[in-house]
């Protein structure tokens, strides 16, 4: 049987878990939103880079490249990404 003293120890423990779960959420939400639009200026960026070279810098450019850059499906087919998790909050 649970004395009130353990209950309420585990109402503390519980609650500051999930005071340390939402605000790790709203941390990774905005590095979320963050690298979206980091992704979608990158593409923009590319784009017009791509536009604005000519066919030969475009072939010298892409003879430089590792394999991986040009074909990543085709190195490691069904892999994801690993997860990388740089700071936040510690419980």
């Amino acid at each position: 049987m649970i004395s009130p003293s353990n209950g309420r120890l585990q109402d503390l423990v519980k609650n500051h878990l999930m005071y340390a779960v939402r605000e790790e959420v709203e941390v990774l939400k905005e590095q979320i939103k963050e690298l979206l639009e980091k992704n979608s200026q990158l593409e923009r960026e590319n784009s017009l880079l791509k536009t604005l070279a000519s066919p030969e810098q475009l072939e010298k450019f892409q003879s430089q490249l590792p394999t991986e850059v040009l074909c990543p499906e085709e190195q490691n087919p069904g892999a994801a990404a690993p997860a990388q998790h740089s700071g936040g909050s510690a419980v």
